[in-house]
């Protein structure tokens, strides 16, 4: 390995680090305004949840694409794309007064979000190779503190800027700061994207044999993604509707949920090099799950007559969760990195695809409970999933 790609690798890392914690910004920039925005569309628990499969096609449709276009043209181009996809997307959808609006921006979001995704956690795999040491779980953790961010900074001024403010400031200003950070990373013939040295298939069957740990990779990331989802659409409207919290308030589930996970995910690396990457998602997916499950349940009936200790107790439970989840995309995504035989780009975007549409399907399949049944009932289903993320850590060999 020359000096040269070592000191591009570093180089790019810190693009990486950026690069994630904007797309962090952008993608949650309107989590601590969704119930406004529902609102403002006119819309029911059960119909938001049915629009916010939208966001599930344009993820998926860019995470089947992804693959193959940083197999063929690299990670940086793909990435210069879709930094400008979803800013238009967040900006849609801060404009957004009917249906048809926030359906086409969060179908943008979530396209350009998957396709910024799988190519961006692609080239973080090179870069870990050429610098011999675990960075993974710390670009994560920029991804977590940037939703962070948003999420204090939308419920800090909900009181006194509109929805659509924020979100057209939101995408305006990170577009520009993409572009330098973009810049920085490891381009065409520095990536790998084709696969290196090793010889690997750009085409793998849907089914078979070959790609099955793949599909079990992608069922266990798909399990922490639906909770993921759901802490980050459904946690403030849980804390307003059902436990009568206000406006700014009701933005603490998912902040403390995104503070878990920087936790988590800045101890992640020592954590997947101490336990391995198998054991780091077993534990975690046991410790959020029964968290998360436990807090709600226990928080919400008493929040009619001890609204600070139900709120101490509910936060904690997506505490739990928050830790639980941090280590899980980066466990899962080294292990589909390393299946032999497959380039890494499609195998992530395998995986990725089933897990990704997981982080979008799930708060449309929690809300479409809620609506019949009710939303702290729905929440068990985010709670199962994450029990099933841990349980599926067997498909990882270490």
């Amino acid at each position: 390995m020359s000096n040269d790609l070592f000191t591009s690798a570093r180089r790019a890392r810190v693009g990486l680090l950026a690069t994630f914690f904007f797309m962090g910004v952008v993608s949650m920039a309107w989590v601590a305004r969704i119930p406004e925005i529902r609102d403002a569309n006119g819309l029911n628990n059960g119909q938001l949840g049915l629009i916010l499969i939208s966001s599930t096609i344009g993820a998926i449709l860019g995470a089947q694409l992804t693959g193959r276009l940083v197999h063929s043209y690299g990670t940086q181009v793909v990435i210069r794309v879709a930094i400008i996809i979803m800013p238009i997307g967040l900006i849609l959808m801060g404009f957004s007064t009917s249906p048809i609006t926030l359906i086409f921006g969060l179908f943008i979001m979530g396209l350009g979000y998957s396709s910024m995704d799988i190519a961006s956690n692609t080239q973080a795999v090179v870069i870990e190779k050429i610098l011999g040491r675990r960075v993974m779980s710390s670009f994560h953790a920029l991804w977590s503190s940037g939703a962070f961010a948003t999420t204090v900074l939308g419920g800090s001024i909900a009181n006194y800027v509109s929805p659509r403010d924020n979100l057209v400031g939101v995408g305006i200003v990170c577009f520009f700061l993409f572009i330098p950070a973009v810049r920085m990373l490891l381009t065409s013939d520095q990536d790998e994207h084709s696969g290196g040295e090793e010889e690997t298939d750009a085409k793998i069957p849907f089914f078979g044999k070959s790609v099955l740990p793949l599909w079990g990779m992608g069922i266990g990331l798909l399990g922490g993604l639906i909770a993921e989802g759901a802490a980050s659409d459904w946690g403030a409207i849980l804390l307003r509707d059902d436990m009568g919290y206000g406006i700014g308030v009701n933005a603490s589930a998912f902040a403390v949920f995104s503070l878990a996970m920087i936790t988590a995910r800045f101890l992640g690396d020592r954590a997947l090099d101490h336990f391995g990457p198998r054991k780091t998602v077993l534990y975690g997916g046991y410790l959020g799950g029964i968290g998360l499950g436990a807090g709600i349940a226990i928080a919400v009936p008493l929040s009619d007559s001890q609204p600070i200790l139900a709120f101490v107790i509910v936060n904690i439970g997506f505490a739990c969760a928050g830790l639980g989840i941090g280590p899980m995309f980066p466990a899962y995504i080294l292990a589909a990195s390393e299946v032999p035989g497959i380039a890494s780009s499609i195998a992530i975007a395998r995986v990725g695809v089933i897990g990704i549409a997981g982080y979008f399907i799930g708060p449309s399949v929690t809300g479409a409970l809620a609506q019949v049944l009710t939303l702290p009932v729905a929440m068990m289903y985010p709670v199962l999933m994450l029990l099933l993320a841990g349980y599926q850590s067997h498909i990882i060999k270490k």
